[in-house]
């Protein structure tokens, strides 16, 4: 398993950076992808709904388990 990398987002025009490992980056951009929607955006709805006290990077994760789960129930 990969280290946690550095990436830069934008975020309703402000630029921020979370930490994920490749493996998750990859998951997240191919779900913006199959959804045909900015990476950015999706990135700042996650931003919007999540819990004051978790990170970017944690509901990122939380979102890409998530979609995967939903994916394999269906």
């Amino acid at each position: 398993m990969t280290r946690p990398k550095k990436r830069s987002l934008t975020l309703k025009g402000h630029r921020t950076s979370v930490s994920l490992e490749d493996s998750f980056w990859r998951a997240f951009r191919m779900i913006a992808a199959q959804d045909k929607r900015a990476i950015n955006d999706l990135a700042a709805e996650i931003d919007a709904t999540r819990d004051a006290d978790t990170g970017l990077a944690s509901a990122i994760r939380v979102f890409v388990l998530k979609w995967y789960q939903d994916q394999a129930a269906d």
